[in-house]
């Protein structure tokens, strides 16, 4: 039986994360309820410069982070678009796959290098538990297919997508699949929340991984406490903090992609291993 090996990128430069933290649980939970042996590895990539070996892992999830995603000159830029470039392509001439889920700044910096669109800081910092609407194509996107619409997830960040090059991601084989909510008092465009990159690669613009435990924690941040009530208003604040353990909203949305983008890798995964043996 094929051994299932899963690769953690943290990208949050020795900052403490709860985001982290929750997709390691997520990976634990799908190790420890998987038949297979699963391996998990955690790459510390901003601050230690480490990076896998695409060829030593099955599953790569890499993390949000802070910051900029637009290039400073860190030798581990260089090896992380290197790793992207190098994904995409193995998949494109291999029958052995590797899967790839790309979160928020991650997502960030996959778009930048791959040229998909603009890529610039808010006018504000974004910060609370957002509806996410499916656009046409996402209404048929597995890793929603339980999610209502629209859905609910966190959201934290200081930069967007907007103004998608649809030349570009039509080029590349490339999908939108969720924007951020129509506010029709506010004269902005519309953030990208999430890509199908390619069968294997997938990426979200919110944390997928979030939990009500780790949203409380975060709203103990005043930064974070003060851009949600600017957002949105202290009612929406409150209402937010009512709301935060609803089974239909974040609870479910961690339940549903991360979960689901596994199980979908593992499958294809020993499918793959059964008919090469």
């Amino acid at each position: 039986m094929k051994d299932i090996r899963i690769a953690l990128l943290d990208m949050n430069n020795n900052h403490v994360n709860q985001g982290f933290r929750n997709i390691k649980e997520i990976s634990e939970t799908f190790q420890q309820n998987s038949e297979e042996n699963v391996t998990i590895r955690t790459f510390d990539v901003r601050f230690k410069d480490e990076m896998p070996e695409i060829g030593d892992f099955d599953i790569f999830i890499s993390s949000g982070g802070p910051g900029t995603p637009h290039r400073e000159g860190f030798a581990w830029e260089d090896r992380f678009a290197h790793f992207l470039d190098s994904i995409f392509e193995h998949n494109k001439y291999s029958e052995d796959k590797k899967y790839l889920f790309l979160i928020c700044h991650s997502f960030q910096l996959a778009s930048i290098h791959w040229k998909l669109g603009d890529i610039c800081k808010r006018k504000s910092y974004s910060f609370g538990v957002m509806p996410i609407h499916k656009t046409e194509k996402g209404k048929h996107e597995f890793l929603f297919k339980n999610l209502p619409e629209p859905f609910y997830a966190v959201d934290s960040r200081a930069y967007q997508f907007i103004r998608p090059d649809f030349d570009r991601l039509q080029e590349l084989g490339m999908q939108i699949l969720a924007i951020e909510k129509f506010r029709a008092h506010i004269n902005l465009e519309r953030a990208v929340m999430a890509i199908r990159f390619s069968d294997e690669i997938f990426g979200t613009q919110f944390h997928p991984e979030a939990n009500p435990e780790g949203m409380l924690e975060n709203l103990k941040d005043k930064k974070n406490k003060e851009a949600m009530i600017e957002n949105f208003g202290m009612e929406k604040y409150l209402e937010t903090m009512d709301r935060i353990d609803d089974e239909d909203k974040i609870i479910l949305t961690r339940n549903q992609i991360l979960p689901r983008f596994l199980q979908f890798a593992k499958k294809n995964i020993l499918k793959e291993a059964e008919s090469l043996a």
